[in-house]
């Protein structure tokens, strides 16, 4: 039987809640460089990321150097990918506005779902502690 911890309490989430943010950098460089000529519109492959930050494959451990710091994990560029334009611009920028601003907006809306869900565990769990 599998001990109680955060990792099997709290499952994908956490690593979820942490590439929604990284996501929304990304989606908010690329909005902010609409006008930039000859700049590619990046995005992530969500799903394929996820699945291997669950299986740690595809991150990278930071080193820390102080027993202070908090350890985590960098993104790699070889994540990024480079979003293919539907009406590409003749000064070579592959953003498009609209399309950005909405996945923006359903990246919001999934994380908040997700921060939605961990409240919501971590309050079954205070719960669980406190016997009710």
């Amino acid at each position: 039987m599998a001990s109680i911890n955060f990792t099997n309490a709290l499952g994908v989430h956490p690593s979820a809640l942490q590439l929604r943010a990284a996501r929304a950098e990304i989606l908010a460089n690329n909005l902010a460089n609409s006008d930039t000529p000859g700049f590619k519109a990046r995005d992530i492959n969500f799903q394929a990321v996820l699945a291997g930050e669950v299986n740690s494959r595809n991150s990278v451990a930071m080193e820390r150097t102080h027993s202070g710091h908090l350890s985590g994990h960098s993104q790699r560029d070889d994540e990024l990918l480079y979003r293919n334009p539907i009406q590409p611009s003749i000064d070579g920028n592959t953003v498009d506005s609209q399309m950005e601003q909405a996945l923006y907006g359903r990246n919001s809306m999934n994380y908040n779902a997700s921060f939605e869900f961990l409240s919501g565990k971590f309050k079954g769990m205070k719960g669980a502690i406190r016997g009710e």
